[in-house]
């Protein structure tokens, strides 16, 4: 059955839509706390446990374009089921690995088949939901995972309280299993035949990123110091918090509580990006990160850093799904699942080299001053957006 406009319910499509993206972002947030750990305990050094960590991210990175040729050509439900099973083989290779580089081969496996459930999802919901519904489609869909995110540690915590550290990996292995049967189970929601799926011929990825090189160039550039700066605000708060002499059970505090309020805020942002227009929301919101960057060096205890922290979860949390809306926005008819993939590199790049810059400006000037300059990003991304973010429709 074609879900046209009127037929289209976000509620109707919560579990087939959102329910793998929550299920995946619970499995790599039960994971994510122990990476370092695992590293550690087979023997790694520091900077081997943390580039084992941010192997992750690198294989999201290096997954996007084959993952979107592999949606394209099998369509969605059976490429998240055929990562669910990539996936599963992964976490066992964590669990029995002898070395840590083995470990780093699991991890970096986890990435490629993240790179798949991400873009299944977004390319799904872009020819899904109407315009109408858009910003709100691809919030929900940003927000489940980040509430997924925030839960997997607490599973991740129950299951090594009983099988020590390897119980994370077992939690996920478990979550893992259960997402690729709801993907299975789950039949594939048809779209009207319109667009890239009616289209018979999908432009090569090079020819896709020739044919859009302004906007990518443009936008896309914004949508990458979006995930900079976000990436940089999981590194600040304990960088800064501990510059300042708090605990480590202080600083979770903290951390916590930024993120609560950020989980509370993508489905009104979403909301007001259908409503009022995109630059409503995205340039607040990057105004309003750049400033708490600019403030948390003047931060100097347990009350006003929590305060920055908690201004720095508002403008993320309001810009909840920007990344994913704008990018479904400037997506062409034909060949938009490979556009969403160059689109994901484009930003993954973004959010990889955003700690990167705020360690090389450490290691230049001093920490505020690699804080203010990654401050900075949020500001220039603010008038990017004001400068190339098409103004609001009366149809919003």
């Amino acid at each position: 059955m074609a879900l046209s406009n009127d037929a289209f319910s976000l509620r109707r499509m919560a579990l087939p839509a959102f329910g793998p993206s929550l299920m995946f972002g619970l499995c790599e947030g039960t994971i994510l706390p122990v990476l370092a750990l695992s590293a550690r305990a087979l023997g790694a050094s520091l900077a081997v446990a943390g580039l084992i960590v941010a192997l992750i991210g690198l294989g999201s990175l290096l997954a996007n374009i084959p993952a979107a040729q592999l949606t394209t050509r099998f369509g969605e439900r059976r490429a998240m089921v055929g990562a669910s099973l990539f996936c599963l083989v992964a976490l066992l290779l964590c669990i029995a690995a002898p070395s840590a580089w083995v470990l780093g081969l699991g991890v970096f496996m986890v990435g490629l088949a993240r790179a798949v459930f991400m873009l299944a999802r977004q390319s799904f919901l872009v020819e899904a939901a109407p315009v109408h519904l858009r910003a709100r489609a691809m919030a929900l869909l940003g927000g489940v995972h980040r509430i997924g995110m925030f839960a997997g540690p607490f599973l991740g915590a129950v299951f090594i309280h009983g099988l020590g550290l390897s119980g994370a990996y077992w939690a996920a292995l478990i979550v893992m299993l259960a997402t690729g049967a709801l993907s299975l189970l789950v039949p594939d929601l048809e779209v009207k035949e319109t667009g890239a799926r009616a289209a018979p011929e999908v432009p090569a990825a090079l020819q896709m990123l020739r044919a859009h090189a302004g906007v990518l160039a443009t936008l896309g550039v914004a949508t990458a110091l979006v995930a900079a700066i976000r990436a940089c605000r999981q590194v600040v708060i304990p960088l800064w918090a501990s510059h300042i002499g708090l605990d480590a059970a202080t600083t979770s505090l903290i951390y916590g509580l930024m993120g609560a309020v950020d989980m509370l805020l993508f489905y009104p942002a979403g909301r007001v990006m259908d409503q009022r227009g995109r630059r409503a929301v995205t340039i607040p919101s990057m105004l309003i990160m750049g400033a708490s960057f600019c403030l948390m060096p003047l931060a100097s205890g347990f009350a006003s850093l929590l305060a920055v922290s908690l201004l720095l979860g508002v403008g993320n949390g309001i810009g909840a799904g920007i990344v994913l809306t704008i990018g479904a926005d400037a997506s062409p008819v034909a060949g938009r699942t490979q556009f969403l993939g160059i689109w994901r590199v484009i930003t993954d790049i973004g959010g990889g080299g955003g700690p990167l810059l705020l360690a090389g400006m450490t290691a230049l000037i001093t920490l505020a001053g690699g804080i203010l300059v990654t401050g900075g990003l949020g500001f220039v991304a603010a008038w990017m957006f004001r400068r190339w973010l098409p103004a609001p429709h009366a149809s919003h």
